[in-house]
């Protein structure tokens, strides 16, 4: 484990001069950090493509209902670990993040017509998702349940029980029809999965007890977990770990791009700093690869 003094702001362009001051609030808890210069590579920033270099900026997709990755703050800015790390990697590559919302499930179509350079939205990188964009891996996450305290909810058997989750996200996509086959070719009954089109209001179906349980990836859940007074406690174990990824256009120069960016600041140290402002660091890879789903 590295050490380092420097931190990254989650503060769009302003990671880029150093001189700006964030707060995030979230439950009962609220924390500051204090941006530190992230000087542009010019080495790496050629290595962009002449249009997104022309334009001096780096548009972002994003879903930012899933905190603490990407998440809005009171005022409604987007902010988050994600956030953090994507502005220290345009910083790195000379360019002005900019941050466009959107509903999950839009943003890789968004991506593969052009309207977004580069999707980030806590996507786990699949071999499904490799058929439609390139991935650059930047994290590692699991899924992870909640649920309310001394529910004794088990996940492996979970059968008949009501579960949230996000719509598009790999626990509704993948997951929740795995165990719910599972349930039903044991002659027991489905899972009543319920979905939401933001994670925020999954939690929020455990919390009013309209949901049993959520699942959701780790960070994810273990945010929530945090952030809810003592309200929701694990459910199981951290299982099914695979890398996050940020999409791009299949076959786009900017994949390289940002996968040299983000070595760079694994190795000055700037990356694992981002990760231990969100209390992430169990997710840090030491190697950033294209397309690494491994299933």
């Amino acid at each position: 484990m590295w050490r380092f003094a420097v931190v990254i702001a989650a503060s769009g362009a302003l990671a880029m001069s150093g001189c700006a001051n964030n707060t995030e609030s979230g439950g009962s808890e609220t924390k500051s950090t204090t941006a530190a210069k992230v000087e542009k590579v010019d080495a790496i920033a050629n290595s962009v493509p002449e249009p997104i270099k022309s334009s001096g900026k780096l548009v972002i997709g994003t879903d930012p209902t899933y905190p603490p990755n990407e998440f809005k703050d009171p005022a409604g800015k987007i902010i988050g670990f994600d956030v953090d790390l994507m502005n220290a990697i345009a910083a790195t590559l000379g360019l002005t993040p900019e941050y466009r919302a959107s509903l999950f499930d839009k943003i890789i179509p968004s991506v593969q017509g052009g309207n977004y350079n580069v999707g980030m939205s806590s996507f786990t990188d699949s071999k499904k998702r490799e058929e439609q964009v390139d991935f650059v891996t930047y994290f590692n996450a699991g899924s992870s349940w909640a649920q309310k305290v001394g529910a004794g909810i088990n996940p492996e058997d979970a059968c008949g029980l009501k579960v949230a989750v996000q719509t598009a996200t790999v626990q509704d996509t993948e997951e929740m029809p795995a165990r719910s086959k599972k349930c039903v070719d044991a002659g027991k009954p489905a899972i009543n999965v319920i979905k939401f089109d933001d994670q925020t209001a999954a939690t929020s179906a455990v919390m009013l007890g309209q949901a049993d349980a959520m699942s959701a990836d780790s960070p994810v859940t273990a945010y929530a977990i945090k952030q809810s007074n003592g309200k929701l406690e694990a459910a199981g174990d951290i299982f099914d770990s695979a890398p996050y990824g940020w999409a791009v256009q299949k076959g786009s120069p900017l994949a390289a791009s940002l996968q040299q960016a983000l070595q760079h600041l694994i190795d000055n140290g700037a990356y694992e700093q981002v990760a231990t402002n969100w209390g992430a660091e169990k997710g840090m890879i030491e190697k950033p690869v294209i397309n690494g789903a491994t299933s």
